[in-house]
């Protein structure tokens, strides 16, 4: 494709964790390489299936995707939500396993995919920024894995109250404000939570009456950090 067509998305693909460090020019030179696509999908059309392999990277451009994994009992798991910028099957990609999630866009968006294996066989000409990139898709990778690790910590905490105090300290730390707004939606941090909707709500409702936060939609205010910290020690 003509790299001119990726221009107005040149300054979101330089905050991504794949191209980080990267010049302007190290970016069109890598993508002139890497010869990458970009796709539009339509809202509920699935972009990577889940039982099936793939040998591409996905950069979210623009809309929202989440990818579901299906249990035994054929419920339905939300494992991650990527907003603009997020990266998927850069772990897939590069074992050549089948996917165990499925990926189906949220809103309607527009992906970048760029090859793994043109990554992994840089061309011939040997520039310095192939092994930056191979670098920062070692580092997009590792930083995955600790988020998974993070993930299942959540699952193993006992507690609706001791799950949502870790949970929004975090965050709070994360944001480095008291007052900050979270992507998920009230059924995905449900989910993510491995608990009930009802259940989580209930259980918001309870902290907003015993003055420990206040909330907005998706945006919360912490009131009293150091009581919802000892929650967390329970």
């Amino acid at each position: 494709m003509d790299t001119s067509a990726l221009s107005p998305f040149t300054g979101l693909l330089l905050e991504t964790s794949l191209f980080q460090g990267f010049s302007q020019s190290e970016l069109e030179h890598i993508l002139g390489c890497l010869t990458p696509s970009i796709r539009g999908f339509a809202k509920g059309e699935i972009i990577q299936m889940a039982g099936y392999p793939t040998r591409q990277i996905g950069i979210l451009l623009a809309g929202q995707l989440q990818a579901m994994k299906t249990t035994p009992d054929g419920t339905k798991v939300s494992i991650a939500t990527l907003q603009k910028g997020g990266i998927f099957g850069d772990v897939l990609s590069a074992s050549g396993t089948k996917s165990p999630v499925t990926v189906l866009a949220v809103q309607p968006c527009r992906i970048l995919f760029l090859s793994a294996d043109k990554i992994m066989r840089p061309c011939p000409s040997g520039h310095g920024c192939h092994l930056k990139l191979l670098q920062n898709w070692v580092c997009t990778i590792s930083e995955k894995y600790f988020s998974l690790n993070r993930r299942v910590d959540f699952l193993i905490l006992k507690g609706m109250r001791t799950k949502l105090c870790t949970y929004l300290l975090e965050q709070s730390q994360q944001a480095g404000a008291d007052t900050f707004t979270i992507s998920l939606s009230r059924a995905a941090l449900a989910e993510y939570l491995n608990c009930e909707r009802s259940a989580l709500c209930r259980e918001l409702s309870r902290m907003r009456q015993e003055g420990l936060i206040e909330t907005y939609k998706n945006s919360f205010k912490l009131l009293n950090k150091p009581q919802m910290e000892q929650h967390c020690q329970r």
